[in-house]
């Protein structure tokens, strides 16, 4: 199986500050894959960079066998590689509906605007209830709600997700982690980075350890989950 994304060592950082070094990852289509690690290892920074706000200082990023590596961010969406970026990046004086239109600004999804809406509402009935309020005044889980459903107003080929959970309460975070497997059954491949290593991997057929930028690890999903040195070292086992 071609992947829909391969990652070949990459490397990339901030200033003189390397943060991602020789990064080598596979999507393949249809999967959800779960990058792990702790605080600081540069899973956002690798989110990042697969989405054209930071541009990678070597290595290839290959979307659907197109070299994109440099392209800008609006480009990498309209090829259908988007980022739900963490801590939900909402604009809190427009209403939900505004913030879900503006998923929706490259000319693809326009086209689709209505039936993707239709799809969104459906998958989260809690926004059409509250697609007149401002997002600013939502709680905490329906402001995740918003965010995940503006990106799916892009009309992504591969969702990428920055810590979906983050902040949470167990029964959001049941309802975020039940969005994602019926956004898997429906065709839509995903990457997620998510530190609730355990819902991560139940989620997800296969895994990436990072650890201070590096890939130190990478397997199958219920393999992670068994392997004694992931479990101490992200469990506490």
């Amino acid at each position: 199986m071609s992947n829909l994304l391969e990652v070949r060592g990459l490397s990339a950082g901030y200033g003189d500050v390397p943060v991602l070094h020789e990064v080598d990852l596979d999507v393949p289509p249809g999967h959800v894959v779960s990058l792990v690690g702790a605080n600081g290892a540069g899973k956002t920074t690798l989110l990042n960079t697969l989405s054209g706000l930071l541009k990678p200082t070597r290595g290839r990023i290959v979307f659907d066998g197109v070299d994109i590596p440099g392209a800008a961010a609006h480009q990498v969406v309209a090829a259908g590689l988007v980022l739900v970026p963490e801590g939900r990046r909402l604009f809190p004086f427009l209403t939900v509906a505004e913030n879900l239109m503006l998923g929706a600004f490259h000319s693809g999804a326009r086209r689709e605007y209505r039936q993707t809406l239709e799809e969104v509402l459906e998958l989260f009935p809690t926004l059409a209830e509250r697609r007149h309020q401002l997002a600013g005044s939502l709680s905490g889980g329906e402001q995740q709600m918003c965010a995940l459903g503006r990106g799916l107003m892009a009309r992504p080929r591969l969702l990428m997700l920055d810590e979906p959970s983050l902040g949470l309460a167990p029964i959001v975070v049941d309802t975020m982690f039940a969005a994602i497997r019926t956004l898997n059954d429906k065709g839509i491949t995903i990457l997620l980075v998510e530190q609730n290593l355990v819902e991560a991997l139940r989620v997800s057929s296969y895994g990436y350890v990072l650890e201070q930028g590096r890939v130190t690890l990478h397997d199958r999903s219920e393999a992670l989950l068994d392997n004694e040195s992931v479990r101490a070292a992200y469990l506490g086992l």
